[in-house]
């Protein structure tokens, strides 16, 4: 008996309404009797020649308003698993052709190299000949690097290649070369100046060495230029990372005293008024952030090891979390406990998140809404942005 898919499930497979899962189904698509999938009305055409082969993306089959459905049932499935419930709001897409950091895997083939995502659930890698979710700069220095590469690579190595867009050019980061001699690394500083690169950065096993930079390389945060260390996180695209920010400040709200914990580089400290407080445990961003703003005061500390104690929370009017996807569990008694009016929550992790948020409901907080952000364009990666209030 035909059944339509219903659902997609958090791996990106459709589902039908008796459970029964269908990989690249999309809901309003219909299984026949055979197995067969008939499309619906919200299964489009996969804009790039690698999919489903490429394992960079799982939903280009599936169209805006049905990657919008998505992210929200995401979202819901998670907060009910915790027995909660808010506003979740309509998610922010970010366009195609958006993604400013990439990381791709190398191989040294015969006299060549293949450069680009592995392949779905392997460690083949896809050669990449076309992209639709990275910045065109990105994507424009994938041949040119792949020829660079050919001669960098031992046989049958592979290798790492990580792009970051900053405000100088393209960052890159090599992992796994090993250039040789003095024509070796004169080939590498000619190939930094035929391409304008902003730095250029080689890890043989021992740590990041950058072999190019002209001058000091930049992101702007919040109109703020903060140096980038080398391999620093950074918001995925620039429109994802200002939709989280005019999330952050919505529900801070008016506070005039404000800790930002896990605070990076300073994504939300920068785009703060009043008193503004940031812990971190990079050093590195730590520094850059104590440079970029003499204002914010910074702090290195590791709030796994040390999180703020309720003492500490309540010299604040609100907080801003943006934990790694392990959440911020630690942190979490200390601030249900606390008195802090207004809590941001930002995350990656739909279902840390949702534990977390529990444990602030259950000590009294009330969870206001939550906006889903799709930074990573057709993938099944969900961030979002949450308000709590007391």
């Amino acid at each position: 008996m035909p059944e339509d898919v219903v659902r997609i499930a958090a791996r990106g497979d459709g589902v039908t309404a008796s459970g029964r899962h269908v990989p690249f189904g999309v809901p309003g698509d219909t299984i026949t009797d055979d197995g067969s999938l008939t499309p619906g009305p919200h299964h489009q055409k996969p804009p790039c020649r690698h999919f489903p082969e490429c394992g960079g993306c799982q939903l280009q089959h599936v169209d805006d308003e049905a990657y919008r459905s998505y992210l929200v049932s995401r979202l819901e499935t998670a907060l009910d698993q915790h027995d909660l419930q808010a506003e979740v709001r309509v998610p922010h897409l970010s366009p195609p052709n958006s993604r400013r950091r990439a990381t791709l895997r190398a191989l040294k083939v015969g006299k060549g190299a293949v450069v680009g995502f592995n392949a779905a659930k392997s460690h083949r890698i896809v050669d990449m000949r076309e992209n639709h979710i990275l910045r065109p700069e990105l994507v424009e220095l994938v041949g040119p690097l792949r020829e660079l590469i050919a001669g960098l690579l031992m046989p049958r190595r592979t290798g790492e290649v990580q792009l970051t867009l900053v405000d100088q050019g393209v960052d890159v980061m090599l992992k796994g070369v090993e250039p040789q001699g003095l024509q070796a690394m004169e080939a590498l500083t000619a190939f930094c100046e035929r391409h304008k690169l902003a730095r250029l950065s080689i890890d043989q096993g021992l740590g990041p060495e950058t072999l190019f930079e002209p001058v000091p390389t930049t992101i702007s945060l919040s109109g703020t230029p903060v140096t980038l260390p080398v391999g620093a996180f950074l918001q995925a695209t620039a429109d994802g990372e200002a939709a989280l920010v005019d999330c952050v400040r919505e529900a801070v709200g008016n506070a005039e005293r404000i800790a930002d914990l896990f605070a990076g580089l300073g994504t939300f400290a920068l785009a703060l008024k009043g008193k503004v407080y940031a812990a971190e445990a990079s050093r590195d961003a730590v520094l850059a952030l104590k440079r970029a703003a003499s204002t914010i005061a910074v702090e290195h500390r590791d709030l796994y090891r040390r999180p703020l104690d309720v003492s500490e929370i309540n010299n604040f009017d609100a907080v801003v979390l943006d934990p790694p996807r392990a959440g911020a569990e630690q942190q979490m008694n200390a601030l249900a406990g606390s008195a802090v009016r207004k809590i941001a929550y930002e995350s990656c992790n739909p279902a840390t998140f949702a534990r977390d948020a529990r444990m602030l409901v259950d000590g009294g907080y009330s969870l206001e809404w939550v906006r889903p952000v799709g930074q990573f364009r057709w993938s099944t990666h969900v961030e979002l942005a949450a308000a709590f209030s007391r």
